[in-house]
């Protein structure tokens, strides 16, 4: 993790490397700093740092993918992490109770991967870094596409359960 700078993005500052459901750490570490930065933020500082995280993770995550020499390494968790930020934005203001709903949500849509959700996660997962000089950024894209897509997912969900409910 120390050996390159945007390995410690990638990696989720640390929470990537749970021996146990890192994705889940990674989600769960969103959801911490999501609560400690709020008082701090709004709207436009939000939309800032979340347009910021998805190019810097797209980046982070290629080079540490290729330095682990593994397409979509489990450790990564910067996508867990751009991608619940954004929807804890959107589903703002919610409570506790609204949060744990749409974290429940998200992790079921990023870990179970669903008709859409699965085919992001697949796009890319052919790639042969052997003949294709770009199958590194391509292993970063995907492994942050997917993530986004369970997160349009999850904010789907919750937004039919507002207008139906």
């Amino acid at each position: 993790m120390v050996s390159h700078p945007l390995h410690w993005i990638a990696l989720g500052f640390g929470s990537g490397l749970s021996p146990l459901a890192p994705g889940t750490v990674g989600t769960l570490w969103a959801w911490l700093s999501f609560v400690l930065l709020a008082p701090w933020m709004n709207d436009a500082r939000w939309a800032l740092l979340i347009g910021l995280s998805l190019p810097l993770g797209w980046w982070a995550c290629s080079v540490t993918a290729k330095n682990m020499r593994v397409l979509d390494p489990g450790s990564i968790v910067w996508d867990e992490i751009a991608a619940f930020w954004l929807v804890l934005w959107l589903v703002t203001p919610a409570g506790f109770w609204g949060q744990l709903v749409a974290f429940a949500l998200f992790r079921f849509f990023d870990a179970a991967k669903p008709g859409p959700v699965k085919w992001a996660d697949q796009l890319f997962h052919a790639v042969n870094p052997a003949i294709d000089p770009a199958a590194w950024r391509k292993a970063g894209f995907g492994i942050m596409l997917d993530d986004l897509v369970a997160a349009a997912c999850t904010l789907l969900v919750i937004a039919l359960w507002r207008v139906y409910a």
